[in-house]
């Protein structure tokens, strides 16, 4: 085993460095700028059971070092990238994560059907969206919607890692919730809640006028988020996620307690940053004799 591999749960993976959901397209599109195969996994931009056209622009604006959008969890249904999306992930030998919302428990379920059978390694729950039926909240603001959702995410027939938001003080007991709903591992976590105003045009920067607030900014975020629920669950694979832009980022995501850690804003700036954030991790365990399965946790000692 080299220095940079890990579990998830039951899934192996020969790198710590994951892409992150939203930040690396459906397919293969970061392909021209690395060797998919050497990462970790990458996780797909969210896909419901249908397509949908997301939210109206402009929908993304940069914000000092954090980055703004309001996508709106625009794309083509599962159907369509399952047969125009997943086989080139594959041909390029990449492990897929798919990641796929929707707006009630059923469906997530739809969605989760779709991707029976598929070759993927994992799908990842993204319960950070909207739930229509409990008057809009936000399913991973909710213990039982966020059990539902994870439930629901059941027909996949692969592990099912679940995305939680850092937008609510109950991130612990919801985190809880879903482990014991059946979630295999938590993914910590989603953007946080903000907006940019135009002071000049006097409205919100963004077109649907609020967003999720990603980037630089919120790894301490991602970063308390990880360590509290690894303190509360010391058994329950985590996969950290937020802010991270370096290896020595990744360092200090592995040390609160993550199993794996997604790279994702940074792709947006430096498309090369999931594999030059693995070579950096690298260097750095090999200079403190060190692998990810020796730091894992190391703050909490």
């Amino acid at each position: 085993m080299s220095r940079l591999s890990t579990t998830v749960g039951d899934v192996a993976l020969p790198s710590a460095i994951l892409t992150a959901a939203g930040t690396a397209g459906f397919g293969d599109e970061l392909a021209a700028y690395g060797d998919l195969a050497d990462l970790g996994a990458v996780v797909t931009k969210s896909v419901a059971a249908f397509p949908w056209l997301g939210n109206r622009p402009p929908r993304v604006a940069s914000q000092g070092v954090a980055m703004l959008n309001s996508v709106g969890l625009a794309g083509p249904g599962v159907e369509a990238w399952r047969r125009e999306d997943l086989p080139a992930l594959r041909r390029r030998g990449a492990r897929v994560v798919a990641s796929i919302w929707g707006r009630t428990a059923e469906e997530f379920a739809a969605a989760a059907r779709g991707l029976a059978g598929a070759e993927i390694v994992a799908v990842e729950v993204n319960a950070s969206c909207p739930n229509i039926e409990d008057r809009q909240s936000m399913f991973a603001h909710s213990a039982s919607a966020t059990a539902a959702a994870v439930e629901a995410a059941a027909p996949a027939g692969v592990p099912r890692w679940v995305k939680l938001s850092p937008n609510t003080p109950d991130l612990v007991p919801i985190a809880r919730a879903a482990r014991e709903a059946g979630a295999d591992a938590l993914v910590l976590v989603n953007t946080v809640l903000g907006m940019a105003i135009d002071v000049e045009g006097r409205r919100p920067v963004l077109g649907n006028g609020g967003g999720g607030v990603s980037g630089a900014a919120i790894l301490p975020i991602a970063l308390r988020a990880v360590y509290e629920c690894r303190d509360a669950m010391p058994d329950v694979p985590i996969v950290g996620v937020g802010g991270v832009r370096s290896g020595r980022d990744a360092v200090a995501m592995l040390m609160a307690g993550a199993d794996a850690v997604e790279v994702g804003t940074a792709t947006f700036a430096d498309p090369r940053a999931p594999w030059r954030v693995a070579r950096e991790l690298d260097r750095w365990l090999a200079r403190h004799g060190e692998s990810v399965t020796t730091v894992k946790g190391a703050a909490h000692e």
